[in-house]
């Protein structure tokens, strides 16, 4: 059979389109005989592919094999060239049309749909005679140079916005080769696997691209039309091969490895341009080629963010790629804590396309909430199928996750686990952390904030306040047995000191919680006084007396139950840690300390006590003449020692000089207030405020030192002021005003930023010119005209305000210029306007250089007992004047 004359035509054709590409003349007669030749030759093999038997091209291996005597063989070999030959010509076609910048719109469009037509042509019988794997690379080659060719000029326009037309224009012929890549695929996915790598990687470009075009506002139009263009089309891309039913397991787990497996090795970097879109950070991303793409840390975020896509299209694959995904979720997991993923995660915002029934809605929403939401939907499509064993797996094995943002998402998909789920499969579950729990129950570890048993019973309090009433009953029940009554109470304490609601359990059951707290904690401290070195060496030492500690310090139980024991106890606990030698005991009666002093602060009738007296002075000798220095354990109760002091305003003190009493409350007063530490001299002020705005005593300055941490100069750590510490005592009493119940840091998390204040205690040194005897002198003759010539400045906030308000004057302005200009029929009305702002500007200009030059000080004219009020900080009236 003669070659066709029509495939001389489209060859002639082909030369005519690349002359006219180089002199740039597209003839409207040059057009019109492309498109006739192009509709020509795909009629005629449509016509030949219907006079052949597409069975036997299975038969032939190549045209050469074929025997010349066998003319339907032969016949079939001279159609099967011939279509060969237009598709590789269309494909050029198409490919020259691309490179015409837009002026071949129809070319392009009827070549490549000529190409996908044609190869539809045989049911899949040209796989054997085309290479349909070139031809898809072609597709995503000019969708990737499009891509980067945008993006170069986006990047020189970088300050400009860019219109939403304008990205849809710019990505429609991308879209346009990405769904005939998807066509082809679909038609021939054996011949798209063997260039998988290839295919996922320009998803993975898109991908990556639109996460990182999200963190600047000027691309957000850019962002957006990705989301509802582009991504559709490139995930459904990947889609196809691994939904393919001609493609076995293995190839689409292979697909899924490659994409989605750290390989060993140092990760290639970027070459530091930062988080902005510049040139050198493009040239990063589109430099980087298939062989390198696992090891790219430029393009983990993307990677993490095609995970999410996969995640929410789940449930529409098949489930053994849904079981291959399951595998990953620990690789997702483990590359969040990478530098480029962990901080994206928490502060970039990403396009997220949401469907309300009818459309698609586009909203914004930070990246971490993105990764929980479709860590979800898989949850949800996973439930009843082979993979939910994998997830189960996945969430227990990720249960202790040393890092806070990981245990924060799977905490959050065990929460949803047991909002959503099934009755069987939550009991399931919940027994198996309950089996958990008792395994590694143990007391050695209950007084250690890190212990496996403290993280396990964090984790679980979280987890109860999503589960329902039955279910936190069954978990009590389960822990409170008799069989297990040593670790009952190790577990339950733990559960407390974590913050487990006893509001959570039925009525008769919290009933029944709340009574077994009180029995065993007086239980034990009626051992404790006894043998209080017997009850050190027990197993589950202290537990009891932190479980009541906890409950009282977050208000569950009543403090009406606390009786005379709890002072007997606190006096036995200070007995033995003066008697004791070893440092283990010392540790375990540091520990009862703080909690005994914190069951009494809760306790306020116990302060009229006749052993209160006796207590205040053996704690001021135990805490004065021991060293409490950061290595001392005596140290930690200091928290708990300010919750004690702080309620002492409860009870009747004299304040003569004599009185033991308050010359012993006096000093741990002094000791707590020199604290240097942050977090702890906080605290001191805090515990002073409560006692100052509910103590009877009038000579409040007696409890305060002249060296006090918080009057010390905040710049400097130096310069003592006695009315710095004045100010933060007013600041105090007005949250107190609106908080009337205080509230004590425990000692857990007081030891946590314990060491952290060890910097500034170093600049808050003992240089004090604050006199606490000289604020009390009676002799009392002040300068008037010294101290009217003194200004102050007025505060930072008071001139940042200031400032805004010469900003907002200064748009104002701007804004009715504007006006004035288009709104020539209202002139009266402008000038009105104008005037009036004219007045509000001088009158800030005029406040500003009041803000500058400072405020002149002005003596008030005061009568001489009002003179002693105010010269006289001992007196409860200045609370009322600094209130």
């Amino acid at each position: 059979m003669e070659r066709d004359s029509s495939l001389d035509d489209l060859q002639s054709l082909i030369e005519a389109i690349k002359s006219s590409e180089k002199i740039h003349c597209f003839t409207s007669e040059l057009l019109k005989g492309v498109e006739l030749v192009l509709e020509s030759v795909m009629k005629l093999c449509k016509v030949y592919s219907q006079t052949v038997n597409w069975n036997l091209c299975s038969e032939i291996a190549d045209k050469d094999s074929c025997g010349l005597d066998n003319k339907e063989a032969a016949h079939l070999n001279h159609v099967v060239y011939i279509i060969k030959y237009t598709i590789e010509k269309l494909s050029e076609v198409g490919t020259l049309a691309a490179d015409s910048g837009g002026n071949l719109v129809t070319i392009l469009n009827l070549s490549w749909k000529g190409v996908v037509s044609l190869l539809q042509l045989g049911e899949g019988a040209l796989a054997v005679k085309i290479n349909i794997g070139e031809i898809i690379l072609i597709l995503i080659s000019m969708a990737t140079d499009s891509l980067k060719c945008a993006a170069e000029s986006w990047c020189t326009s970088f300050d400009q916005m860019i219109s939403v037309s304008e990205s849809k224009r710019v990505f429609l012929p991308i879209k346009f080769y990405l769904i005939n890549a998807i066509r082809i695929s679909s038609q021939y996915p054996h011949q798209a696997f063997s260039v998988y790598q290839e295919i996922t990687f320009c998803v993975l470009l898109l991908t990556t691209l639109r996460v990182t075009f999200s963190r600047e506002k000027n691309l957000k139009n850019i962002c957006e039309a990705m989301e509802e263009h582009l991504k559709p089309t490139s995930v459904h891309l990947l889609k196809s091969l691994l939904n393919s039913t001609q493609l076995n397991k293995d190839q689409k787990l292979k697909i899924l490895d490659w994409l989605f497996t750290e390989k060993s090795g140092l990760l290639f970097s970027s070459t530091g341009h930062g988080t902005d879109i510049q040139k050198g950070l493009l040239d990063d991303i589109f430099s980087i080629t298939c062989e390198a793409m696992s090891t790219a840390r430029i393009l983990l975020l993307g990677r993490v963010s095609l995970f999410m896509d996969l995640l929410k299209i789940s449930h529409g694959l098949e489930e053994n790629v849904t079981l291959g995904i399951t595998r990953k979720l620990q690789w997702c997991l483990d590359v969040l804590v990478a530098e480029e993923v962990y901080s994206s995660a928490l502060v970039l915002q990403i396009p997220s396309s949401l469907a309300d029934g009818k459309s698609l809605v586009l909203t914004w929403e930070p990246l971490l909430v993105s990764i929980v939401h479709a860590m979800k939907i898989f949850m949800i499509v996973a439930a009843g199928t082979q993979a939910w064993c994998e997830v189960e797996l996945f969430l227990l094995d990720n249960f202790f996750h040393p890092h806070f943002l990981c245990w924060e998402i799977v905490m959050e998909l065990w929460c949803f686990l047991v909002r959503h789920a099934e009755d069987t499969t939550i009991d399931a579950v919940i027994d198996k952390l309950c089996s958990l729990y008792n395994m590694i129950a143990n007391s050695d570890s209950l007084a250690s904030l890190h212990c496996t048993l403290r993280k396990m019973a964090r984790s679980m309090c979280l987890l109860l306040a999503s589960c329902t009433t039955s279910v936190v009953d069954r978990v009590y029940s389960f822990i409170m047995t008799d069989v297990r009554s040593h670790l009952s109470a190790v577990m339950f304490a733990a559960l407390l000191l974590e913050g487990f609601q006893l509001d959570l359990l039925s009525n008769n059951v919290r009933i029944a919680a709340t009574e077994r707290i009180f029995n065993e904690y007086i239980h034990f401290v009626d051992d404790y006084v006894e043998r209080p070195l017997n009850c050190c060496s027990s197993d589950a030492f202290g537990a009891p007396v932190a479980a009541l500690c906890s409950g009282l310090q977050s208000m569950q139980i009543d403090a009406s139950g606390i009786d005379k024991k709890a002072m007997k106890f606190l006096l036995a606990v200070i007995q033995t840690y003066k008697t004791s030698i070893d440092r283990i005991t010392k540790n375990h009666c540091c520990r009862l300390l703080s909690e005994a002093l914190r069951i009494i602060s809760t306790a306020k009738h116990l302060y009229g006590n006749d052993q209160m007296e006796d207590i205040i002075i053996k704690l001021k000798d135990m805490f004065i003449s021991e060293p409490t220095g950061k290595e001392s354990e005596l140290q930690k109760c200091k928290p708990a020692l300010a919750s004690f002091l702080s309620s002492l305003g409860h009870m009747e003190m004299s304040e003569s000089e004599e009185n033991i009493k308050t010359s012993a409350v006096s000093q741990l007063y002094h000791m707590l207030l020199r604290e240097r530490n942050w977090a702890l001299s906080h605290l001191a002020i805090s515990a002073f405020g409560y006692f100052a705005a509910r103590t009877s005593c009038t000579q409040l300055w007696r409890f305060v030192p002249p060296d006090a941490a918080l009057s010390f100069d905040l710049k400097t750590g130096s310069n003592a002021n006695g009315e710095r510490f004045m100010s933060e005592l007013k600041v105090f009493l007005d949250k107190e005003a609106a908080l009337p119940a205080a509230t004590a840091s425990t000692s857990d998390q007081f030891e946590l930023v314990l060491k952290d204040g060890l910097i500034l205690k170093e600049l808050f040194q003992r240089n004090s010119d604050f006199v606490v005897d000289g604020i009390g002198c009676d002799n009392m003759e002040t300068d008037h005209e010294t101290i009217s010539n003194k200004r102050r400045k007025l505060p930072d906030g008071i001139s940042r305000g200031m400032e805004l308000l010469h900003n907002g004057l200064r748009i104002i302005g701007k804004g009715l210029s504007v006006w004035q200009q288009d709104q020539l029929h209202y002139v009266k009305l402008d000038e009105t306007i104008l005037t009036q702002f004219s007045r509000l500007e001088d009158m800030v200009n005029q406040l500003a250089g009041l803000a500058d030059r400072g405020v002149r000080i002005v003596p008030l004219e005061v009568s001489k007992q009002e003179q002693e009020l105010v010269m006289s900080p001992c007196d409860s009236t200045l609370l009322n004047l600094l209130m």
